[in-house]
Formats: C-alpha cells, structure tokens, sequence
C-alpha cells in the first residue's frame, strides 16, 4: 500500500486507516461501500467517522480507500495489546480462553474474533513475582457465557474475582438483558449497552448499519457500529446507555427498541452470546499522577462524571482504563514488577513522538530495541510502545 497516497499505516500487523465524517449516518454511507468490496474487513462506524483494518496484501484496499474521497488521516491510529508473563504459558492459556472466549493466535496467543477487546498475548518469564499484580483486567459477558467459562470458586468484594494459575486477575461480571419487555430482548448490558446480530451478506451488513446510524442521529446519540463478516455490533459504549453516563435527552431504552425492530425488518439474528467488554484496572498509590500518565501516553480523555477515574478513547475505538487506590504501605507490592502490562502499537513514524510524550507525562525509558521501547509510569506500570510492524 503506498501510504503516502491513501493514509493508511500498518498497525500491529494490520493496515489500518481512518477517516473523518461529519456523521454518523456519513460514516455508516461510507462503511457501506467498503464492507461491499473488501473481504474479511473491520469497520468501525463512529460518529465522528470511522476505522477500516485490512490484511494489507489485500491489493484492492488502495482503490477502495481512493473512491471513497476524503483523505485518510493517520494521527489516531493505535492498538492496544495485553501481555500476560508466565513461566508456563500453557497453564494460563486455557484459563484466559475460557474467561475471555477468545480465539488462539498463531503467536500462542489469544485475539477477540470480532476484533473488538484488545488481544491477549502470552510469553514465557521465568521471573519469580509472587504479589499481586497491580494490573487487572475486568471483562463483562452474558450471564450464560461466564456461567459456562466456569473459572472455578470466586472471591474479591464483589464476589467476581478469578485468577490464573500463576495469580494474575480478572473480574469476570455476568451482564443482564436490558429492561423488561420483549421489545428490547436482543440487547445485553455488558457495562454498555450491546447488541450483536448475525448477518448474511454484505449488503444486509450496510443496510443495518446505515438503518442503525439513521435512527441514532436522529435521536442525537454517538452509537458505536462495528462491521464485521457476518456481524452487525451495536453498542452504547461503557455506561452511555445509563442517563447520567451519556448526559443527553435520549432514552437509551427507547433507541435500543427502534434499533431492535429495524435489523429484525432487514432479516438480522441477534447472537445473545456475543457480546462482551474487556477495561483495564491500574492500583496505584497516586492516582492523579498515574493517571495523567496513561491519558498523555495513549492520548485519552477523561470520563466527564465526577467521582470517576475512568480514561477512555475519545474515538471510543480502545479500552477504557480504570484506577483505584493501592495502599502506599504496600511497598514491596508496589516494587515488584508487575506479570502483566500493556502494548502499545503504533505506526513506525509515530513511535518516537508517542515515547517522549509519555517520558514528558512523568515515564522512564526502562529499555528500546527493534522499534519497541518499554516505559514505565510513574510507579512502574510498563507500557511497551510498538512502532514495527
């Protein structure tokens, strides 16, 4: 692909480009007419545009991205990745497909088959690190799917925490319907609002889509609606289906009932066990500092509701970062170096600017190699920023 005609970037592995849209209902044209013509493509429909991602030996991307007119903008690309150490990757991985109902990665591996929730990659580290981490992950299914990922006996305050056989987290949170009658019954709440319907053909995938992205413009709310083969996402966002989350004269409820109605009209199955959420927990001893750090280095924003350390992806395109108190007292937990952390991707010319603008945000360079430099944040959480391949 000739990056300099068409704005795309190869992104982890997978050419990626986004462009800009005055509109839902805009973008959700324009994903239309890619879904049509690109095999095995991601598109997700924003109301301020969208991303496609693509095998970049796919020859006819160029010309696709060329009719459809406005120039890609590469400044908002970047993957988020979580890496999980472990002396045996091979006692941990059945745990972690089974939670996050993934599938194996040629790399050993996991990645989320509707390429939503950020792939869990594994590694071998013989390192002894016997505390609590002080990173963790939160993932939210159907109550069906958590009930049949059956992680053994849990415990953690609200009774949701399960860990791996090497005592790295997660709290798997059973979601619930959303409301009480029939006419919302497609719809789970996974900390969002979500909706996955089963398509058969591309043109069906750009009906619904440009169905869905109408009726929310409409009611002036920021759906999220991600294309994928075969599948129709749609999706509230975390928490925006709740009044005070979203701030807006929209009665999320009554949306998801139209949305509803309109992809059973096109002839859409709704799949109930689809959906699912996957955010990140940091514990740190000064959250603001911390924080800071995370919202400077992946170019976040902060959650607008007050009491709240959520840092979210203005483009609603990665996961939402979450933060609480770690007891300062805790200081060998707070030395040791965590088994997970974060990755990173990047377009190569955008690496080198990421970096220093996580060091300016109070990061440390620990070590760079072969386009890949791991930095840590003010207490030592590591972020490994990719900018290869």
């Amino acid at each position: 692909m000739d990056r300099v005609e068409t704005g795309w970037r190869v992104v982890d592995g997978v050419a990626t480009a986004w462009f800009e849209a005055p509109s839902l209902t805009a973008a959700a044209a324009l994903a239309g007419r890619v879904v049509e013509v690109l095999p095995d493509v991601a598109v997700d429909v924003r109301a301020t545009g969208l991303r496609v991602r693509v095998d970049p030996r796919h020859a006819g991307a160029p010309a696709v991205v060329r009719e459809l007119g406005p120039a890609a903008d590469p400044a908002p690309l970047q993957q988020l990745g979580v890496v999980v150490e472990s002396p045996d990757p091979s006692a941990v991985r059945p745990f972690w497909q089974g939670v996050l109902g993934y599938a194996p990665a040629p790399d050993g591996g996991l990645v989320d088959p509707l390429r939503r929730d950020p792939a869990l990659r594994i590694r071998q580290h013989g390192e002894a690190r016997p505390l609590r981490n002080r990173i963790h992950l939160d993932v939210v299914r159907p109550a069906a799917a958590v009930e049949q990922a059956s992680p053994g006996a849990a415990s953690g305050p609200y009774g949701v925490r399960h860990a791996d056989a090497d005592g790295n987290e997660v709290d798997l949170v059973p979601g619930d319907v959303l409301g009480d009658g029939p006419g919302t019954a497609d719809w789970q709440t996974v900390f969002g609002a979500m909706a996955c319907y089963r398509t058969t053909s591309p043109a069906q995938q750009r009906d619904l889509a440009a169905a869905a992205a109408a009726l929310a413009d409409d009611a002036g709310f920021p759906l999220l609606v991600d294309l994928r083969p075969g599948v129709v996402v749609l999706d509230s966002g975390k928490d925006l289906w709740e009044e005070e989350a979203h701030g807006l004269a929209v009665d999320f409820t009554d949306l998801a009932g139209h949305l509803q109605a309109a992809a059973r009209e096109l002839g859409a199955t709704a799949d109930p066990g689809l959906p699912r959420l996957v955010q990140l927990f940091l514990d740190a001893a000064d959250v603001a500092a911390v924080r800071a750090f995370w919202i400077a280095a992946l170019g976040y924003a902060e959650d607008r509701r007050a009491g709240l350390t959520d840092v979210v992806d203005p483009r609603r395109l990665g996961p939402v970062l979450a933060f609480q108190d770690l007891d300062p007292s805790e200081t060998e937990r707070r030395r040791q170096r965590n088994r997970v952390h974060v990755e990173l991707a990047v377009p190569p010319d955008a690496a080198p600017g990421r970096v220093a603008t996580a060091v300016a945000a109070g990061g440390r360079v620990l070590d760079a190699a072969d386009s890949r430099w791991r930095v840590a944040d003010p207490e030592g959480n590591e972020l490994v920023v990719v900018g290869g391949p």
